[in-house]
């Protein structure tokens, strides 16, 4: 947990997508919300990560885990903005995948392709 505040501060903080990959490498493993559109996300996605679009959010809220850091994604880290944004305000403990898709891209991390 220490590591998630170090990296975290005070929640909804941008982290980079080596910073990502530590989390959700680590053993308090967050819940990854994809926040893009479902052909963006068959285009790529981080493997576990589930796809909520950013503008039906508000209606799925309640299907996310209350118990655990939701790392949001989206494809430049507008979007998931935003989402972190949202979901810190309704309680949620939450991280932002600063540079989104195309940082994890960039750094080399893996991508799984479809809709799983």
């Amino acid at each position: 947990m220490q590591l998630l505040k170090s990296i975290l501060g005070g929640g909804g903080n941008n982290v980079s997508a080596a910073d990502a990959q530590s989390l959700i490498n680590g053993d308090n493993t967050p819940f990854i919300l994809d926040v893009r559109q479902p052909e963006e996300y068959r285009a790529g996605h981080i493997a576990g990560s589930r796809l909520i679009p950013l503008d039906q959010l508000g209606q799925q809220m309640n299907q996310l885990p209350q118990n655990r850091t939701i790392l949001c994604v989206c494809a430049s880290g507008s979007r998931s903005s935003f989402a972190a944004r949202q979901l810190e305000r309704a309680g949620y403990t939450v991280a932002n995948l600063s540079g989104g898709m195309m940082a994890w891209q960039r750094a080399g991390l893996p991508v799984k392709k479809g809709s799983k």
